[in-house]
């Protein structure tokens, strides 16, 4: 993996994106399969909304795939040059991790998005899917392995693991011999299950409880835009807001309005005492409601006293995911970006914006949520690690 060209990876990408879009009726023909036996075993309908694909998302994805076979290549970047005091010239060079393994469940996108990311920031990739999204992810391997094979490359650059037992997990997370890292795609519980359970180095990612603060300045039209798209665009991943915050001077005005559009676009609201006091229909919430990643048409509604009570509730119950502050005051937004330790912060635009795409990353690995190594959308130079290559003229020391 380490030798093959930016050329080659680039070439088996360009086959993988439109391998993608030649075999869409095939692999929506795996995710109806996939589809029925979920819906049978009861499955929500915001997980079954992860779990669809369709003509339009496998041409998202394929898109994906493209804009990382355009990024820059992210090897062999000289991130450092000097000569030190022996007279050596030093280089701080990038390169591959090596073998990373993603652990993910219903979402049949993450097996394309980590395999095109992996391949072209020169890793090979490990997948472990859940067993609702088998038959999808594998349909979708099966392009990129015939990719890869069509240019030389050993298929098994890219490896699914077919349905493993809870006990080759267990043993896959262990693997520090041959995995240099895991990097976990799901819920929470998913997520702290890999990072208490792994000896294999793991990046946290995803969780997502992600705020909305309306000040006292809001442009309230803008608000409620925002606020309808953050929650309702796709309530199921996890840039969608769970959260509302509004700032007291403004709730006599505001919070009227949004919770009328809010229960016409089909949501249910939990909010705190003073919140219910405006309309009958909210139910009561209490702390495990503001500690809850909902992914569903739900959620919270807290009058805070000003922009310090909103960073404080967020602090306290966020994930340290995407927060939104919509307000006209600089001072409000410096507190708010100041004060708050999350990976993405908005002002005046909707926390959906929280994606690798979007970011003009490509497809992303994942969304970090801790601080070491990477944070936010995880692109392709955040694959990679670096290395120190340095010349001399026979020094010894």
């Amino acid at each position: 993996m380490r030798s093959l060209s930016n050329e080659i990876r680039s070439a088996v990408l360009r086959d993988f994106a439109y391998g993608l879009v030649e075999n869409a009726e095939t692999i929506i023909a795996a995710n109806a399969l996939d589809l029925a036996e979920a819906q049978a075993n009861g499955m929500s309908n915001a997980m079954l909304d992860r779990l669809t694909l369709n003509k339009n998302r496998i041409d998202q994805i394929a898109e994906g795939v493209l804009q990382v076979e355009h990024l820059e290549d992210p090897l062999g970047r000289v991130l450092e040059e000097r000569t030190i005091a022996s007279g050596i010239h030093l280089k701080k060079i990038s390169t591959a991790i090596g073998v990373i393994g993603i652990i993910f469940e219903s979402r049949p996108n993450v097996s394309a998005d980590c395999a095109a990311l992996c391949f072209k920031s020169g890793n090979a990739c490990v997948l472990k899917g859940g067993k609702e999204s088998y038959r999808s992810c594998k349909a979708i391997t099966d392009v990129m392995k015939q990719a890869l094979e069509a240019h030389g490359v050993n298929p098994d650059a890219l490896m699914l693991a077919e349905k493993p037992s809870r006990e080759e997990t267990a043993e896959f997370m262990a693997c520090r011999e041959y995995v240099d890292l895991l990097i976990p795609r799901g819920g929470a519980g998913l997520i702290q299950a890999v990072v208490k359970n792994a000896k294999v180095p793991v990046i946290e990612t995803g969780a997502g409880i992600c705020h909305t603060f309306v000040d006292e300045s809001a442009d309230f039209d803008m608000a409620e835009r925002i606020i309808i798209n953050a929650k309702c665009s796709r309530p199921s991943v996890c840039n969608a807001m769970e959260t509302l915050l509004v700032h007291e001077a403004a709730a006599d005005a505001f919070v009227p309005r949004i919770v009328k559009v809010m229960k016409e676009h089909g949501v249910i609201i939990y909010g705190d005492e003073k919140a219910c006091a405006y309309d009958p229909e909210i139910r009561k919430g209490n702390e495990t409601n503001w500690a809850t990643e909902y992914d569903d048409l739900i959620m919270n509604l807290v009058i805070v006293k000003d922009v310090h009570a909103a960073v404080d509730h967020i602090e306290t119950y966020g994930t340290h995911h995407s927060e939104c502050i919509v307000t006209a005051s600089r001072a409000s937004k410096e507190i708010f970006f100041k004060d708050i330790d999350s990976a993405c912060l908005y002002h005046n635009a909707s926390t959906r914006f929280t994606d690798g795409f979007e970011f003009g990353l490509g497809a992303e690995i994942g969304i970090s949520t801790q601080k070491l190594h990477a944070r936010g959308p995880m692109g392709l130079r955040e694959l990679t690690t670096y290395a120190y290559h340095l010349e001399g003229k026979g020094e010894i020391r």
